[in-house]
């Protein structure tokens, strides 16, 4: 199992980061324009989601016995659709400290290693491949993650669009992102005798690593794209003029620009 992962694993990479140039070719949006590079990381992004969150889906769907048994029970290619996830892991990391300073990408590049660490452990022994599986399906979450990024870096917020995608973002955040690192928290508990100990701290790391920021990520996401687009009554007392409002001391402040860009 080992060679043939660690081939499609730099197969992967290889395509990530030519795909990643190839945009480099065609034309950003304008409204993109001072963030080019961000407009193309995110659109790489969003092709992995979409590949690997709907592989998941459709696999699980076809042979739900990876779900039965995440220890040994898969077909041959959900080991290289984990292969496929390791290694865009790895392109976007090399990306990001092409591109940033390390100051700016730490948070993404902890993320990133640890999730490379608990995929590599199914592709290098070639168990575990079902469990690996089923973590993919938080990628569904992070299409429309990326999505919600994309309509920010382009202005679109607020618009139909925006609201429709905030939505459905926290919809998938809570189906396909909780509600999976739930149940493999739960089975982990349960099936700790039958893991290494090593595994069972390397994977405990990962589900509360992610378990924390993604409830973070959704607390924040609801406060800006919900709490606070809602209309506010105005103040009877006070004027106000167009794109202004005024605070109770009767200082105008300009109002809270919802194209806030947020670190998902």
């Amino acid at each position: 199992m080992a060679p043939s992962g660690l081939l499609v694993t730099g197969a992967s990479f290889a395509a990530f980061r030519g795909l990643h140039w190839g945009l480099q070719l065609l034309p950003t949006p304008g409204s993109a324009a001072q963030d080019r590079w961000k407009w193309r990381n995110i659109c790489v992004s969003l092709v992995h989601s979409l590949l690997t969150g709907a592989g998941a889906l459709l696999g699980l769907s076809l042979y739900p016995q990876m779900a039965a048994d995440p220890i040994h029970g898969h077909p041959p290619w959900a080991l290289v659709l984990v292969a496929i996830s390791v290694g865009y892991f790895l392109a976007d990391g090399a990306d990001m400290l092409w591109n940033q300073t390390l100051g700016q990408a730490w948070e993404l590049l902890c993320h990133h290693l640890v999730v490379v660490s608990c995929l590599s452990t199914a592709i290098l022994s070639g168990h575990y491949v079902g469990f690996s599986v089923v973590s993919l399906l938080l990628e569904l979450n992070s299409t429309c993650l990326h999505l919600r990024k994309l309509l920010l870096l382009s202005r679109q917020a607020p618009s139909l669009a925006f609201s429709v995608t905030s939505w459905a973002t926290l919809a998938t955040l809570a189906l396909f992102r909780l509600v999976p690192l739930g149940w493999m928290s739960l089975w982990l508990i349960r099936q700790h005798h039958q893991v290494p100990i090593a595994l069972v701290i390397l994977g405990g790391t990962g589900l509360v690593t992610v378990g924390a920021t993604s409830i973070t990520l959704g607390v924040r996401i609801l406060v800006s794209d919900v709490l606070r687009s809602r209309p506010r009554p105005p103040i009877p007392e006070h004027k106000e003029t167009k794109g202004t409002r005024t605070c109770c001391d009767g200082e105008p402040v300009t109002r809270d620009d919802l194209t806030l860009s947020l670190k998902d």
